[in-house]
């Protein structure tokens, strides 16, 4: 039986990919802050989830969590998908919720993987998978700590999928846009091609499954990010300042 670990796997699309897996029958281990959500989602699966009430910005509890499932269940894939964002947007940076965010977004994939590494060099075998956003693609105003988080979440996944090809570790990068989260719940801005959390858990499965270096969804919307980050920085400010809110109302 096939085993895989998830950070913030207690809600939004880490929720639903842990309960994917074990629709699958997948052992599944997920960690987060709150027993309390794991409680109110997983009554009924105890005998195939475990969990971790850990805080992934803490490298000692995340590895010891990791570690410990490993050892007595296995682990064959690695989700690193706990992150934070902005409550609102605002021109004048908070710097102490942006650190923490460093710590979540970064650090937290970066002390997963290495407790991952840790079972899946020796073995020779494994899957290492972040989750990272669209918004990493470019700047966006008032999210600077976000977008710099997961741009730089995507630069090092990107280099770790060519480092780790040698021990047969293939890294994925997943990019969703806006997912029905507690996340995006808390957004006033709109939210084109918004997409439900089940969904977006079953296309990054998929993509999971298909070893993919990099996922970004939805399509249409993502290309259209993408586009927009080839233009001359010159014009994107232009065209980024006209479309960015107005903060007043945040």
């Amino acid at each position: 039986m096939r085993a895989v670990f998830i950070t913030g796997g207690t809600t939004g699309i880490g929720l639903e990919l842990a309960k994917h897996y074990l629709s699958q029958g997948w052992k599944v281990g997920v960690c987060a802050r709150d027993r309390q959500k794991f409680d109110e989602n997983f009554i009924s699966h105890r005998d195939n989830v475990t969990f971790y009430q850990v805080d992934v910005s803490e490298r000692e509890q995340l590895k010891a969590a990791i570690s410990s499932f490993s050892k007595s269940i296995g682990l064959d894939l690695l989700i690193a998908n706990a992150g934070i964002g902005y409550k609102k947007k605002s021109r004048v940076p908070d710097f102490e919720y942006t650190y923490k965010m460093v710590q979540v977004n970064l650090l937290g994939v970066m002390y997963s993987f290495e407790a991952a590494l840790d079972v899946m060099i020796p073995r020779g075998k494994g899957q290492l998978v972040a989750i990272s956003s669209i918004a990493g693609y470019n700047g966006l105003p008032g999210v600077a700590g976000y977008s710099a988080t997961k741009a730089a979440v995507s630069k090092y996944c990107e280099s770790l999928h060519l480092d780790l090809k040698q021990f047969n570790i293939p890294v994925t990068t997943i990019c969703p846009g806006f997912v029905e989260t507690p996340l995006t719940s808390t957004n006033r801005h709109s939210m084109p091609f918004l997409m439900r959390a089940p969904k977006a858990a079953k296309l990054i499965a998929r993509a999971i499954e298909k070893k993919k270096m990099v996922y970004a969804f939805p399509f249409i919307f993502s290309s259209i990010v993408r586009l927009i980050g080839m233009l001359p920085r010159t014009w994107y400010r232009f065209i980024i300042t006209r479309k960015a809110l107005d903060y007043s109302r945040e």
